[in-house]
């Protein structure tokens, strides 16, 4: 699993002209499952992602976690993080088919609200438009293969 971890002063999502979900300041996450992704790895990335102390301190150093930051979380699905960019044109076959990737994209919404968060989303599969005033700028790229 991957995840694009943006820190942000805000951050929404419109489908068909209507606002879907809308953050304050938090992380917009960008979220991919792969093929082979299981339950174990929804969860160790909920953890990573919600454990990331990324957000200043009092002496401007990179040292809060979200939860003392009064973070929200804005996790929008996004298959394309397991492009195959070999050719000039992208293969997705290594993202999960929809009836994988659904419960475990929900399940890491789920573990992000049982840890306290205020979570916003978009909605998998639809053409979603994203917005953001990124902070730092802070990006990180999580993958579960890697952490």
């Amino acid at each position: 699993m991957r995840a694009v971890v943006t820190r942000v002063k805000r951050a929404s999502v419109t489908i068909d002209q209507c606002v879907k979900g809308a953050i304050g300041t938090g992380f917009l996450v960008l979220l991919g499952v792969h093929q082979n992704d299981t339950e174990a790895e929804a969860r160790k990335i909920a953890d990573k992602i919600c454990g990331l102390r990324v957000f200043e301190d009092a002496a401007g150093k990179m040292n809060v976690s979200p939860t003392d930051a009064g973070a929200s979380l804005l996790i929008i699905s996004q298959f394309t993080l397991f492009a195959d960019c070999k050719s000039r044109r992208p293969g997705f076959t290594a993202a999960a088919r929809p009836e994988t990737a659904i419960p475990l994209y929900e399940l890491v919404i789920q573990e992000c609200r049982e840890r306290g968060f205020a979570v916003e989303t978009g909605e998998f599969g639809a053409d979603m438009q994203v917005s953001s005033i990124n902070d730092g700028p802070v990006t990180i790229l999580l993958d579960t293969n890697e952490c």
